[in-house]
């Protein structure tokens, strides 16, 4: 009988630090320090990160938190309310980090920061005003996976950094189970019809190549490996169903089209997860709902 693994074993793999979670042996980091200079690198790098994948122009310099604010409190409109908190919370996001970096280099300079510092509250209190507002972004690409996404730099402020690592271990074997769970049903679906039948192995490339991905930090050197492999694997199926669609005329709600159009929303959602970097429980719930009514 196999010997269960425990949730936090590590392990070294063909060469990679591994902790498993769930099924899943993750990539792991090095924690080099749990000090306020290398959590504000990794604030600065999680910040670039979030506004890269949210709704366009909400990314507010920290200067101008007290204009977008009354703005906002001014506003009656609920829509246009609603993309004024979302600017609101960037703004208190860029605050937040704008503080730390101030806190940071009194410290280079030698001066002491105790616990109960003032900036320290204040700060504190700008990542979690932000977090609260975030409920109002939407991210560029999906509906799902925001709170996550932007709940990150607070959590790198307020947990130890080890304690934040693993909270992120445990998000990305999250995130590649639901890869696996949509792959593997995407292959059946392909595998419904002969013609579509060659593109399941795209798919399983596309699976493993996106796993990498999102287990992989953008610093780490093996970066220069897996994001190619992962874009060439992204772009196959890409190609293929361009192709097809050239080459098959389709007739509206025949098999070959339902399989067709599952191929492209599944191989989006693969992709989405594998660039977010966190789960999308109800994304990934209907869409193998919708492959489930042809199997």
């Amino acid at each position: 009988m196999n010997k269960k693994i425990e949730n936090g074993t590590r392990k070294v793999i063909n060469g990679k630090p591994c902790v498993y979670y769930d099924g899943y042996w993750v990539r792991t980091y090095e924690i080099r320090s749990d000090d306020l200079a290398s959590k504000k690198r990794l604030i600065d790098q999680l910040t670039k990160r979030v506004f890269h994948h949210v709704e366009p122009g909400i990314n507010t310099p920290g200067y101008r938190l007290e204009q977008i604010r009354a703005i906002y409190e001014q506003e009656t409109d609920p829509a246009r309310k609603r993309v004024k908190a979302a600017m609101l919370a960037g703004a208190l996001l860029n605050r937040g980090s704008d503080i730390l970096s101030s806190i940071v280099d009194l410290q280079q300079a030698g001066v002491d920061i105790e616990p109960g510092n003032e900036l320290l509250h204040q700060c504190g209190q700008c990542f979690a005003e932000a977090l609260e507002l975030g409920k109002n972004i939407k991210l560029a690409n999906s509906e799902e996976g925001l709170g996550e996404l932007w709940g990150e730099p607070f959590k790198v402020f307020s947990l130890p950094m080890e304690k934040f690592y693993e909270s992120r271990y445990i998000k990305i074997a999250l995130t590649m189970s639901e890869i696996d769970k949509i792959a593997g049903t995407l292959s059946e679906v392909l595998s419904k019809d002969s013609e579509t039948n060659q593109a399941v192995s795209m798919i399983v490339e596309l699976g493993e190549a996106s796993k990498r991905a999102c287990e992989t930090m953008r610093t780490d050197p093996v970066i220069f490996d897996v994001w190619p492999k992962y874009v060439a694997a992204k772009e196959a199926v890409e190609n293929y169903f361009h192709k097809y669609l050239k080459t098959h005329p389709l007739s509206s709600g025949s098999l070959q089209a339902k399989i067709i159009s599952l191929l492209m929303e599944g191989a989006r959602l693969i992709a989405q997860l594998a660039t977010v970097r966190v789960p999308m429980p109800e994304s990934t719930k209907q869409f193998l709902l919708k492959c489930n009514t042809i199997l």
